[in-house]
């Protein structure tokens, strides 16, 4: 069985990592990394209800 190419992996690791960045508006993403490579993107998302009772990610 081949080796992936690093070039596809870079790829999709550049998309996923954007498609995290986008996808909040509050937040952090992190990458694990073990022996140099990224194994895992962890993404979380901060969300406050505000007094009336409306999502609001302000002031995080």
């Amino acid at each position: 069985m081949a080796a992936p190419n690093p070039d596809i992996w870079n790829r999709e690791l550049e998309r996923v990592i954007r498609d995290a960045l986008a996808s909040i508006k509050f937040g952090a993403v992190s990458l694990v990394v073990q022996d140099g490579r990224v194994i895992q993107v962890d993404k979380s998302e901060k969300i406050r209800l505000n007094r009336q009772g409306h999502i609001d990610g302000s002031g995080i």
